[in-house]
C-alpha cells in the first residue's frame, strides 16, 4: 500500500489548512477589524489591555467559538443620561 508522493503530500498539509482556517483567519480578522475596539485600555480601567487584546485572547482560546462570539455581538447603544448629582 504505497500512496503516490504528491498525494501524501496533500493528505499532510490538511492539518496545517485546518489550523490556519479555523484560529488564522479569525485572529487575523479580530487583530485587522474596526469594530475590535482599541489596544489601550479605556481611561480609568485597571486592566492593563485593551478591548482587542481581549478579543484576542478569546479566539485564541476558544477558536471558532470565540469568534463567533466576536461576529454576532451587538455594540452597546451609547448612553446620554446624565449621572446624578
Amino acid at each position: 500500500m504505497n500512496a503516490e508522493p504528491s498525494a501524501t503530500g496533500l493528505w499532510a498539509a490538511i492539518p496545517w489548512l485546518v489550523l490556519f482556517a479555523f484560529y488564522g483567519l479569525p485572529l487575523l480578522h479580530v487583530a485587522l477589524s474596526r469594530r475590535g475596539g482599541g489596544w489601550r485600555p479605556p481611561a480609568g480601567s485597571r486592566c492593563p489591555f485593551g478591548p482587542r487584546a481581549g478579543w484576542l485572547v478569546m479566539v485564541l482560546m476558544l477558536g471558532p467559538v470565540g469568534w463567533l462570539m466576536f461576529a454576532v455581538r451587538r455594540p452597546r447603544p451609547a448612553s446620554n443620561r446624565q449621572t446624578a448629582r
